[in-house]
């Protein structure tokens, strides 16, 4: 699965580390294998276990909602900067086979994504990014596919819509 040109800093070494040990991700039976240094590419994988396995022998499917979680949220907090406020607006999730065997998924951020992310938030001040993503087995089989929709804005622009209700203060501080 690790199919990439792009290298592991310390830093994105040690965040994953850290992340793979943080109880609430731990918790998902997940696991991050990479973590571009540049923070635009992440791989995780998904084994069948004691914590992902379900009634019926195959891999839960809350397992794998929630080991995609919050992935895109962090690298576009990381590459876009500290004058951007990114959320997680909202995710679904759609099962195509059960998962049998370990699962991998693959999260990128390209140029022209991110370039179309910076027009949009510099037009009108705030923007939302819909992105897929697919468990797939070592043959490729689609198992899920996981929509989530990201909220990006400026951060000038966030606090003004907001009037001070819900401060941007833990995003990239």
């Amino acid at each position: 699965m690790l199919n990439t040109t792009r290298k592991e800093s310390f830093k994105s070494w040690r965040f994953r580390t850290i992340m793979n040990w943080y109880p609430m991700y731990f918790g998902t039976g997940g696991k991050i294998l990479f973590w571009s240094g540049d923070w635009r590419e992440v791989h995780l994988r998904l084994r069948r276990n004691a914590w992902t396995y379900n009634f019926v022998g195959t891999i839960f499917g809350g397992s794998m909602f929630s080991a995609s979680d919050p992935f895109y949220m962090l690298m576009l907090l990381q590459v876009l900067g500290k004058q951007f406020v990114v959320w997680d607006k909202s995710a679904s999730i759609r099962f195509r086979k059960p998962g049998r065997s370990t699962l991998y998924m693959r999260y990128e951020l390209t140029d022209d994504v991110l370039e179309s992310i910076r027009h949009d938030v510099a037009e009108h001040g705030q923007t939302e990014r819909t992105f897929t993503q697919q468990w797939v087995d070592k043959a490729g089989v689609v198992h899920a596919e996981i929509e989530r929709l990201c909220y990006i804005a400026d951060k000038a622009f966030y606090e003004q819509k907001k009037g001070g209700r819900q401060s941007s203060r833990f995003q990239n501080s």
